[in-house]
């Protein structure tokens, strides 16, 4: 087995003599590995992770009612396909969805046939004591209207249902039996009904799953997967072109996709656009960020133009919350004047000094160790120098940056995260008071503490549900976004396409254009 420190090691003595670390192993014939930047995993059970790197292997082992075609996110509801309900029916005011779920679906390691119990208790665990409650709140009751039929009721018509409902992770169904009966530890020994099963859950090396022989669907190509978690972008880095794993997530840095084509010239680049959406959020909470007048002094202080040129061939640039390629989202001309936070370091001064601080002020600033979100701390520290703003910028672990944002411990936290293009989904995340964020680690992902810590856009957000067309439905999202804008609780960076270096051996079995930040490998094969 592949071990962190091994890898670690190797990196060390590579860079000490200049040379790449030759190969510890060769690749297994029948195994796929994949390799992300976090320390090690947390959970595997969809309900519950909160960082990006343990979605990787809740995906192979979990399902959704319906989905989209692997690599790309549903645009409209036509987009989304029969999954593990196999086919489903709509009321007149929407608010009414019935999923008939497909016979014969066995969970992983003999805990029998899926149900509608299952479903019910997926879904009511994802309301009432997931990671992103906030999510659900307008799912009024779900029921087994049968043994093989669910019905959802909703508060509010949506008809992007399937898209900010159905495809979220939270959601994925689990087996309700295997969860009663293991308690806590269905958190690292969790059971669904994905084309992979658990094999072993290693908290300092990975996740290890091998194929479920009993899937419902098409088996999977490949007998095994292993997730590994190597932290250090080095050692990630020539375990790959060591042959030691198939893929690794990219580095989202200046300079690493060219350097690293110049390394090996066939590998292949699987990107997601528009990716991650990259967001600024100011912590209500500390001092002095409650004046909007040193919130408005940091936006005009950062050039989001020198961060996507640093960036490239990655990054994307945006004006609001959302990409401009989004429903709500704006162009920079769509914006008043006011709203569009242009980089001019001497206004942000006078704005400081308009707040009290005509000399400057420090701020203790956390980051994770890993490069997108250093790079972008990094270049965001300089910018901010020279308006007077001083950043006094820690840079911990990638789980520890988590914990810590979780614990309210940060100012200016950046978030990176594949979102959808489900306005409400995005706001519901991060502009809810019912996503905010709480001390205990609970709630959503409101770093800001946005709607708690002043007033916030709560009552839009539910105008939004009230509207019956998708028109409608735009045209008080974007309202939304003015008054996210207005108010300047978070701030909008470049998105930036999450990245996946592939060794030309593995075929996905379809192409990468969009989606969220995994997908699955079922449908990959191994083609030398």
């Amino acid at each position: 087995m592949i071990t962190r420190r091994t890898l670690l090691g190797t990196a060390a003595a590579a860079a000490a003599v200049g040379v790449s670390a030759p190969a510890l192993r060769a690749a297994d014939a029948d195994t796929l590995r994949f390799a992300s930047s976090a320390g090690g995993p947390r959970k595997a059970d969809p309900n519950y992770t909160t960082q990006g790197a343990d979605n990787w292997h809740c995906t192979q082992m979990f399902e959704y009612l319906a989905a989209p075609e692997d690599g790309d996110f549903g645009k409209a509801p036509s987009d989304f396909q029969p999954w593990l309900a196999e086919s489903w029916t709509t009321s007149d005011d929407a608010k009414t969805w019935v999923f008939t779920l497909r016979r014969g679906v066995q969970f992983h390691k003999g805990y029998g046939e899926m149900t509608a119990d299952d479903v019910v208790h997926s879904f009511m665990r994802a309301m009432n004591d997931g990671v992103s409650t906030s999510n659900y709140i307008n799912i009024s009751d779900v029921t087994a209207s049968a043994t093989y039929e669910v019905t959802i009721t909703l508060n509010n018509p949506d008809p992007l249902f399937l898209g900010s409902t159905i495809f979220t992770k939270n959601v994925m169904v689990v087996s309700k039996k295997a969860e009663e009966e293991k308690g806590e530890g269905f958190a690292t020994d969790p059971i669904g009904t994905g084309p992979y099963k658990l094999d072993v859950f290693d908290t300092e090396n990975g996740v290890f799953m091998s194929r479920h022989e009993d899937y419902w669907g098409e088996p999977a190509n490949i007998s095994k997967i292993e997730c590994l978690y190597i932290s250090d972008t080095t050692a990630r880095t020539l375990a790959l072109l060591s042959g030691e794993v198939d893929m690794i997530e990219g580095v989202r840095a200046p300079g690493w996709v060219p350097q690293i084509q110049n390394q090996k010239s066939d590998l292949l680049f699987d990107m997601t656009v528009p990716g991650s959406f990259n967001t600024l959020f100011f912590n209500l909470s500390k001092e002095p960020l409650q004046n909007i007048q040193v919130r408005k002094a940091i936006a005009h202080a950062i050039n989001k133009q020198e961060l996507v040129d640093a960036l490239q061939p990655m990054a994307r640039m945006v004006y609001s919350i959302n990409p401009p390629s989004y429903p709500t989202g704006f162009e920079l001309e769509e914006l008043p004047e006011d709203l569009r936070y242009e980089y001019n370091p001497d206004l942000a001064r006078e704005l400081l000094a308009d707040a009290g601080f005509p000399n400057g002020l420090t701020l203790p600033v956390n980051t994770s160790q890993r490069e997108d979100y250093r790079s972008q701390h990094l270049i965001i520290q300089e910018q901010l120098r020279g308006s007077g703003i001083n950043i006094d910028l820690t840079i911990m672990d990638h789980s520890a940056y988590h914990g810590s944002n979780r614990q309210n411990l940060n100012t200016l936290n950046i978030n990176s995260s594949s979102l959808p293009p489900i306005p409400l989904y995005v706001y519901n995340n991060y502009a809810a008071s019912a996503a905010n964020m709480k001390d205990d680690s609970s709630g959503g992902a409101n770093y800001s503490h946005y709607g708690v810590a002043m007033p916030g856009v709560d009552e839009k957000l539910e105008a939004m549900l009230q509207t019956t067309t998708f028109d409608e439905y735009v045209r008080v999202g974007r309202e939304v976004e003015l008054q996210i804008q207005r108010d300047l609780p978070m701030f909008g960076l470049p998105t930036l396409s999450y990245t996946v270096v592939r060794n030309p051996r593995i075929d996905l079995g379809y192409e990468v254009n969009g989606g969220y930040a995994y997908w699955r490998f079922c449908k990959a094969s191994i083609v030398a």
